[in-house]
């Protein structure tokens, strides 16, 4: 029996990403699909299912915080205003255009989830790229290149980040301190490659600029006040956890979607219902069936089987199995979407260290609160950035890719999964090298 519910886990997770990878089904829908099949086969009950779910209730509350409060101020048209000045401050050259799509996209990024923040700035930019007469496409390849990329700065710019980040219970600022550094080197190499890979438009020339739209900033009041309600919550992330009765980032950003959901309902620019109506619940559905689904793999003994498999290849060698792990997640990255990746590649990573004596036993433990050894430490960084950077390779490799893919769809152009890997391929090998140098001039010599 403990066979069989192991073949149909296994069988499950993998006919899941097989139907992600090929799009033949919404890649919620697939997640959510898979799950319940655990729960009708018996590999689980219901119950065991929402335990998995809320073990990971951090990852899902952050999320759900920073959308809400990210919808909230939609109505005051900041994002729209800042999409017209990146092109107006290009003067004409497109050098500029491309390097102002870098700078606006970057900061936004490393505090808000890089999915969140292409649904937010993508729609913006084939409008005023039409409008200037230049081909929106490697506009939002771009974009996306970097929201991934710029999520790295941040424990909270990218959910690959804050899974694994989650998991070794680092801190917001000992995630500043050790590792934000790679994620400037990150954006440094797609700036490096920007003339290269860009040349046409690099060499651009337009001047069309008296025919753009000009958006104004609607509510200025409100929005004034919505700054200090994200400047609290961004100073909350800093210092949070290091009060006498510490906050965590996934409370903080929920206290940051309730006062602006406040906010919004006291000054009507929106409604309570129309702001909790646009949530990416799809996204937060697919987290939900995604951690079911890796649940399935733990509770059958088949994370276990592959750690043992690990510590036979890898042994006690931290340095290799870092290096290794960042191509190897990195590669895994740019075909299977990051976030099911690393939900499986935790609990593997944890039973591995296990299994070589390295990490005690309670480290399984959802509910694990301690520190892991610095010694192991390089493997899970190694992890952040291959699943973080990889998605870069294809059109499939991260949820920010899948998303400018659709709005560029909807603006009557199609990007093709070769088309994307022109730009993609190049940029990921150059990030995961820049990495390895990184990872390994800080944390294994």
């Amino acid at each position: 029996m403990e066979n069989l519910s192991a073949i149909i886990a296994t069988s499950t997770f993998i006919t899941v990403i097989i139907l992600i990878m090929s799009e033949k089904l919404h890649l919620t829908v697939a997640a959510l699909l898979g799950a319940l099949i655990l729960v009708f086969t018996h590999v689980m009950t219901l119950s065991q299912a929402v335990q998995y779910i809320s073990a990971s209730y951090s990852t899902l509350a952050l999320f759900f915080g920073v959308m809400v409060l990210v919808r909230a101020f939609e109505p005051t048209k900041i994002f729209d205003y800042l999409a017209t000045q990146m092109i107006l401050l290009a003067r004409g050259e497109g050098k500029l255009l491309l390097l102002g799509v870098v700078a606006i996209t970057t900061p936004i990024c490393a505090v808000l989830p890089n999915a969140t923040t292409v649904m937010l700035l993508a729609p913006l930019i084939p409008p005023i790229a039409q409008d200037i007469g230049v081909d929106f496409v490697p506009l939002l390849i771009l974009m996306v290149f970097v929201a991934n990329s710029a999520g790295l700065l941040t424990l909270v710019g990218d959910p690959a980040t804050f899974i694994v980040g989650d998991s070794i219970n680092i801190s917001f600022n000992d995630y500043l301190s050790r590792l934000s550094l790679g994620g400037i080197v990150a954006i440094l190499s797609i700036l490096i490659l920007l003339p290269f890979l860009f040349s046409d438009l690099w060499k651009k020339k337009f001047t069309q600029l008296d025919q753009l739209p000009h958006p104004k900033i609607n509510h200025p009041k409100v929005l004034m006040l919505g700054g200090v309600i994200v400047v609290l919550v961004l100073t909350l992330f800093v210092v949070g956890e290091s009060f006498p009765i510490p906050i965590s980032p996934a409370g903080v950003a929920l206290m940051g979607a309730a006062l602006a959901l406040l906010l919004a309902h006291q000054t009507k620019i929106d409604t309570v219902n129309n702001i909790l109506k646009d949530v990416d619940w799809s996204t937060l559905i697919f987290f939900m069936s995604t951690f079911v689904l890796i649940g399935g793999l733990e509770k059958t003994g088949v994370v276990n089987s592959l750690s043992n498999i690990l510590a036979v290849i890898l042994g006690k060698n931290i340095a290799l199995g870092a290096i290794s792990l960042l191509f190897l997640v990195g590669l895994l990255s740019a075909v299977v979407p990051n976030i099911p990746l690393v939900v499986a590649m935790v609990p593997l990573l944890k039973q591995y260290l296990v299994n070589i004596g390295l990490a005690t036993p309670d480290v399984l433990a959802p509910t694990f609160a301690g520190e892991f050894s610095p010694e192991v430490l390089p493997l899970f960084y190694a992890m952040m950035f291959g699943a973080t950077l990889g998605g870069n390779g294809t059109l499939v490799g991260a949820s920010s890719n899948i998303v400018a893919a659709g709005i560029s769809e909807q603006h009557g152009k199609i990007i093709s999964f070769k088309r994307f890997l022109r730009y993609g391929i190049p940029i990921m090998v150059m990030q995961l090298l820049t990495s390895a140098i990184y990872i390994t001039v800080f944390f294994l010599i």
